[in-house]
């Protein structure tokens, strides 16, 4: 009986075995295919290869190179059936501080009334130029800050008016081969340091309490520059003129700065945004448009905040023969400012020699304002690009008794640069709240690590002027925060509106949108972060649009940062071949299995006319 059966027994268990080898065959394919495509393996899919370690070595017109870490791998993306990349020209030398929606001949053409010409009037795409801006020829890189400062390339902006014309004043000396700055201006002829010693005696500028300022009609930007000893980051802004570039001459100095003015449309920035402003002889008729001027000082002037005016009427005993104007006309003028401050529930605090300081009061529960006063209506107080200025008073946010701040008091910085922001706290900003922003800034922490890591530049005085392209709730300019750089935090207009909470931080930033140009001369940032701003602006204009605006700001030998979805990059990086950057594509920070990916870029240096070879490694591949 056993010897009949025994064959079968015999017969099963191979067929048995056979099955479980063939299974596990099955599977070991399976998972070795999977592994291949996902790109750890050679597979038909893509192919990630680690990149060389670039060490850093001093070079001319670059302290160092680059520096990539073994960890991060390069990644070779399959060119898609598109078309070979068009290859940009030079523009013509003229346009080397073109400013395409400043420029003179464009504006000659609108109203002089309200400084309508001064605005922005930006080309239609059919006349956006398609070419490189040019250096000018001799272009240096500016000098380190905080040396920068003080000194600034004749080469770099090669304009001698203001010595001339400012030459008692002490704003600019031109020396050799260099422009010098003393710290001067046409109010503070004995240096911007004594003239901020003497405001800190009412305002509270060193302790932390003011941290943003703004600066209409700045000059050359050494009241801001002369800020920033005392931490305090200045917006500071003038309009663009073709003989004095004074804007060009702040952004050199390592200052942050724009192109603009109080004409017909409000500031971009959003209500209560600055602890305090000024105007040092900016010749802004504040008194003009029923004070509208004022009016749009005060909606973004924090409750609390501090609004100087030194220059006319301010002194005007003195200064009435010099400025040219009758006692009776100064004297109305100052009589109308008093009122208009009035209105706006600023208290005056001081009055002394040429200088007078007001202050916001904290909330309306202490202001009587008359009833003649119009308060301005609409629900949405931050949406102000190209909206018309409107004679009236942004009304103050609500508050339930009269120590409250209206709008939430804010922490002194440095803590106010991590704490919860209070337009958070209230629920003012849809989907974020005091949890998911802590992550974002556990998030950025971490990204701005690894770009660290990827370029041992980035918070060096290396990089002095950084924007982010789109700033978010602004962890990146957070995480980045120090001495030796600051951040221009763009908010997209065609983002979530996050800049009220930027300015809430202690930081700075614009509304701005990115089919036009950017309100600044050519080459005036070292690092630009471009954070997901392509997959915004897919469907509203041209990726070549946005990349040759990103040229013509940035400096020779600047770098760019981007992070998008890889096919997004993939479109990038075949366009910049053709603008004389190189690039290299690497993989996220949490593994190659992200199709997010990292695109670092670097702009060679070439100057209109010439080329020189540059020292920065080759990333194209």
């Amino acid at each position: 009986m056993g010897s009949k059966n025994s064959p079968q027994v015999n017969n099963s268990t191979r067929t048995l075995f056979t099955l479980i080898i063939v299974i596990g065959l099955c599977c070991f394919f399976y998972l070795l295919g999977s592994w291949q495509r996902s790109g750890f393996g050679k597979g038909g899919g893509v192919v990630m290869e680690v990149a060389k370690q670039v060490q850093c070595t001093n070079v001319t017109h670059i302290v160092t190179k680059l520096d990539f870490e073994p960890h991060h791998r390069t990644v070779k993306i399959p060119e898609r059936a598109n078309p070979k990349p068009v290859v940009f020209k030079p523009c013509d030398v003229k346009y080397k501080d073109y400013t395409p929606c400043q420029e003179q001949n464009r504006a000659m053409k609108f109203p002089r009334e309200n400084m309508i010409y001064r605005e922005r009037h930006c080309p239609p795409v059919s006349e956006k130029l398609r070419c490189l801006v040019p250096a000018p020829k001799g272009y240096k890189t500016p000098f380190p800050w905080p040396k920068s400062r003080d000194y600034v390339h004749y080469a770099n902006v090669p304009f001698k008016s203001l010595t001339v014309d400012k030459a008692g004043q002490n704003w600019v000396k031109f020396q050799g081969n260099v422009f010098k700055f003393p710290g001067g201006g046409t109010m503070f002829p004995q240096g911007a340091d004594a003239y901020i010693e003497e405001l800190a005696t009412v305002i509270p500028i060193k302790d932390g309490t003011v941290r943003t300022a703004l600066d209409t009609g700045c000059g050359v930007a050494s009241w801001g520059a002369y800020m920033l000893k005392k931490k305090v980051l200045t917006m500071s802004f003038a309009p663009r003129d073709n003989h004095e570039a004074q804007v060009q001459f702040a952004l050199e100095r390592g200052v942050p700065a724009i192109i603009g003015v109080l004409g017909s449309i409000r500031l971009p920035y959003p209500p209560r945004a600055f602890d305090m402003a000024q105007c040092s002889r900016c010749l802004i008729p504040w008194t003009s448009n029923e004070g509208m001027y004022l009016m749009e000082v005060d909606r973004v002037l924090r409750p609390g905040g501090y609004w100087v005016l030194s220059g006319p009427p301010i002194n005007w005993k003195t200064y009435y023969k010099t400025w040219k104007r009758s006692k009776k006309e100064l004297n109305a003028e100052q009589k109308k400012i008093e009122e208009i401050a009035k209105s706006l529930c600023w208290e005056k605090k001081y009055e002394k020699g040429d200088i007078a300081i007001w202050r916001k009061k904290t909330n309306d529960r202490s202001c009587d304002r008359p009833s003649s006063v119009k308060t301005c209506k609409g629900k949405d107080t931050d949406d102000v690009w190209y909206k018309e200025m409107e004679v009236c008073v942004t009304p103050f946010p609500k508050v339930s008794n009269k120590e409250e701040v209206a709008g939430g008091k804010l922490k002194k910085f440095p803590e106010r640069l991590f704490s919860v922001p209070p337009c958070i706290a209230k629920g003012l900003i849809e989907g974020v709240n005091a949890e998911s922003y802590h992550e974002d800034n556990k998030l950025w922490k971490k990204r701005t690590s690894t770009y660290k890591r990827i370029n041992r530049l980035i918070g060096s005085t290396r990089y002095r002027n950084v924007m982010d392209m789109n700033a978010g709730l602004g962890g990146f300019a957070a995480a980045l925060e120090s001495p030796k750089s600051w951040v221009m935090n763009v908010v997209p207009t065609i983002a979530k509106n996050t800049l009220s909470v930027v300015y809430e931080r202690g930081l700075i930033g614009i509304y701005h949108d990115w089919c036009e140009g950017f309100s600044t001369y050519p080459r005036t940032y070292d690092l630009i972060h471009a954070n997901n701003v392509f997959s915004l602006y897919q469907n509203s204009c041209k990726i070549e649009d946005i990349l040759l605006e990103m040229d013509r700001i940035l400096r020779p030998e600047g770098t760019v940062i981007f992070r998008d979805e890889v096919d997004v990059l993939n479109d990038v990086r075949r366009i910049t071949k053709g603008m004389r950057w190189d690039t290299k594509l690497m993989d996220h920070e949490d593994g190659p299995l992200v199709p997010e990916k990292i695109l670092v870029a670097v702009k060679q240096y070439w100057v209109a006319g010439g080329r020189r070879n540059s020292t920065l490694p080759s990333f194209s591949s």
